[in-house]
């Protein structure tokens, strides 16, 4: 498999675990801020199409127009909250258009391709193979986020439906295992 495929393997993979986060949840346990800051599961899956669409689309001169960039264009802070007129749908939907838009963008061009980054300054000269490894890279980072979400939503767990990633110990066993560890952290008090 040549790298192009290898990254293209990664990138895709890590939006389909993604994609899987937010199977079977309700709008509300979509939206609902379980942190400090706000960050839930809707607006965190419409933060990571909206870099995607930014690096693998306007790097490259390639621009994708959808109503939630509109929105983000408007309001900086938008791209990591779902607004109350942006249903789940209206979210996924454009991630699904943004991510087709992506897909283009690596088949069509060389990983030598040069593209152009504003908001990085003096190093914004960059390749497609450079920005492929910086969109994986930060596509990691917010799917370990969209893991902890979905388990304090409802335990769900691991890079898919089938693949928990996880030993299978029971309810009990799980429980057991986070008490020892809460042991642990109570020792150092």
């Amino acid at each position: 498999m040549d790298e192009k495929s290898v990254l293209k393997r990664y990138y895709r993979r890590s939006r389909e675990s993604f994609q899987w986060k937010l199977d079977g949840l309700s709008e509300r346990q979509l939206r609902m801020p379980l942190t400090p800051t706000g960050t839930n599961l809707l607006g965190l899956f419409k933060h990571v199409a909206w870099v995607d669409v930014g690096y693998l689309g306007e790097v490259f001169g390639r621009l994708f127009e959808h109503p939630v960039m509109e929105r983000i264009d408007a309001d900086p802070d938008s791209d990591l909250v779902a607004a109350a007129d942006e249903p789940a749908e209206m979210i996924k939907e454009f991630a699904r258009l943004a991510w087709q838009h992506t897909d283009r963008t690596i088949d069509e061009l060389p990983l030598d391709a040069r593209g152009q980054v504003p908001w990085w300054g003096a190093d914004g000269e960059v390749t497609l193979h450079r920005i492929l490894v910086h969109v994986i890279s930060e596509n990691a980072q917010h799917l370990g986020h969209a893991d902890i979400l979905r388990e304090l939503t409802d335990g769900a767990v691991g890079l898919g439906p089938n693949n928990s990633n996880l030993p299978e110990l029971s309810t009990d066993q799980w429980a057991a295992h986070t008490a020892r560890l809460r042991a642990i952290a109570e020792s150092f008090s």
